[in-house]
């Protein structure tokens, strides 16, 4: 029997949905097409956490489904709030790299979350994965924000080793810097380092 409305759903039923489909590479456009109208058509988002935004989000773009309207509506959402206190590094994180990765440039949301991790008293909670994503998804979506790119660098450079950082986060990382034009010399000098010792 097939469901006719969505809205017997609640928010973390249909981004588990989403999730489950897109992790498993399970390809169903009929069923992201269903949820994203869905989406869009609700008055508001409130409802849903910012893990499961973060989720719907990144299914999409994993499932290589195209439906800017869930993303603009994310994002509006995102942007409305009055902070993103209740998001982790990692929802922040992926959030800015789906919409870098779907090539959707929403510069407001990219601000607010550049501006609330800027605002953070210290990175500690962000794994290399996520401090790589957000420069990375800046640059990507040509998103200036320098006061964030120093506060990563600034972060990186205190660590007492790399050791948690993979080839690939290092990579993204500096390209994101120089690809953003950050001139900040005392972190490639970190990641020099970091790779010929």
């Amino acid at each position: 029997v097939a469901l006719d409305n969505l809205g017997t759903f609640k928010p973390q039923g249909l981004a588990n949905i989403v999730w489950a489909f897109a992790k498993m590479e399970a390809s169903h456009p009929p069923l992201f097409e269903k949820v994203a109208y869905h989406i869009v058509a609700l008055d508001q988002l409130r409802a849903f956490k910012p893990q499961e935004l973060t989720n719907i989000v990144w299914a999409f773009v994993k499932a290589e489904a195209s439906h800017p309207a869930v993303l603009d509506k994310v994002a509006d959402h995102i942007v409305a709030l009055d902070h993103l206190g209740t998001f982790n590094p990692q929802d922040l994180a992926n959030t800015v790299w789906a919409f870098a990765k779907m090539e959707v440039s929403n510069a407001p949301l990219f601000e607010k979350v550049a501006d609330h991790t800027v605002a953070l008293d210290n990175l500690g909670a962000f794994k290399p994965q996520g401090l790589a994503n957000i420069v990375w998804a800046l640059a990507t979506a040509e998103v200036s924000h320098p006061p964030l790119f120093k506060k990563v660098a600034d972060h990186i450079i205190a660590l007492d080793n790399l050791g948690g950082f993979n080839s690939q986060t290092l990579a993204n990382t500096l390209w994101a810097f120089a690809k953003a034009d950050i001139s900040h010399p005392a972190i490639f000098e970190k990641v020099g380092d970091h790779i010929v010792a």
